[in-house]
């Protein structure tokens, strides 16, 4: 039987996987657990308070559990981690290796950690970026991202640990705040918008990112782990996209629903981290080897956030 323990249930993609993976696995063989109280949204899962960084808190959870696969999201994002760069490096990287630890040694059949395009650096190729390219990260998000990434290949040839990994570009969601990333602005303009509030953009106009809407990279996720083996050819971390767009067009999606809406620009440090990133990704590796491929257009997920986002609002 799959028993799942999800760590970071409680952030922006961990609320959200929770609930995909039990209509997948069953909510009873789902174990959500984060270093903060429950999300509201995962209100109905069994849940465990857990530090990470406490390798044998960690291995008792697992084993009261009975735990086979392991979803490991926590992590300090780019933003956030820029303001306390040791801080973020010893918890990307010592809860990891807690993990991979834990796996080998128990023998799980698989692990789940998710990598960023924050690998790639100013000298990656922007436009259309390979799956294998140079990589030379500039903030300690994405140095973290790409040590990672080595890590989890190495665990697999070493010792055979099943880890998987997707580097996921700007994530959008409605259901819970943002927590800290460069693209964060993308999930802020729609609380603006419906507000009917003006926004100011942390990033010039014309900033080009690649971005996905959760519900595509909720499946992503689920379709990568549940791949056979043999269809895992990248044990470092795959390249994945959906769509790629500047603030303007975002804007722009926005005001084809609400036409009064306004939006100004501000770029402050964030600006330096988003030139330092790909424009758009050449993802035809996840396609080929396990079939990716995304549904949501920006002017489809534009329409779908603004209908559904407002019920939610007084959440937070």
């Amino acid at each position: 039987m799959t028993r799942v323990l999800i760590i970071g249930a409680s952030g922006q993609l961990g609320s959200e996987l929770t609930i995909a993976l039990g209509e997948v696995f069953g909510n009873e063989n789902i174990i959500a657990s984060d270093i903060s109280s429950p999300h509201a949204n995962i209100a109905g899962f069994t849940f465990e308070k857990l530090d990470v960084m406490n390798a044998a808190q960690l291995k008792e959870v697992v084993e009261k559990h009975s735990i086979t696969q392991i979803y490991h999201l926590a992590a300090i994002l780019s933003a956030k981690g820029e303001s306390n760069p040791q801080w973020a490096w010893n918890l990307n990287m010592t809860s990891l290796l807690n993990v991979l630890e834990l796996a080998k040694e128990k023998k799980l059949d698989k692990i789940y950690w998710p990598s960023s395009i924050a690998v790639f650096g100013p000298n990656t190729p922007l436009d259309n970026t390979p799956q294998f390219c140079e990589k030379d990260p500039n903030t300690v998000y994405g140095i973290s991202k790409l040590a990672g990434e080595r890590w989890c290949e190495y665990y697999f040839d070493k010792y055979g640990v099943d880890v998987r990994s997707i580097r996921y570009p700007g994530l959008i969601g409605y259901k819970s705040l943002p927590g800290g990333g460069t693209t964060d602005y993308a999930v802020e303009i729609y609380h603006k918008a419906l507000k009917r509030e003006k926004f100011t953009c942390f990033l010039k106009e014309d900033t080009a990112l690649p971005m996905m809407y959760m519900p595509d990279a909720i499946k992503a996720t689920i379709d990568l782990m549940q791949a056979p083996a043999e269809q895992v050819k990248v044990r470092s971390s795959y390249n994945l996209s959906a769509i790629s767009f500047t603030p303007k067009e975002m804007a722009t999606s926005i005001q084809k629903q609400m036409p009064e809406f306004e939006i100004d620009y501000a770029p402050d440090f964030r600006q330096a981290i988003a030139d330092s990133w790909p424009n758009t990704i050449d993802d035809s590796q996840a396609r080929g080897d396990w079939g990716w491929k995304h549904d949501f257009s920006l002017d489809a997920m534009t329409e779908d956030i603004l209908e559904n986002l407002p019920p939610i609002l007084d959440k937070f």
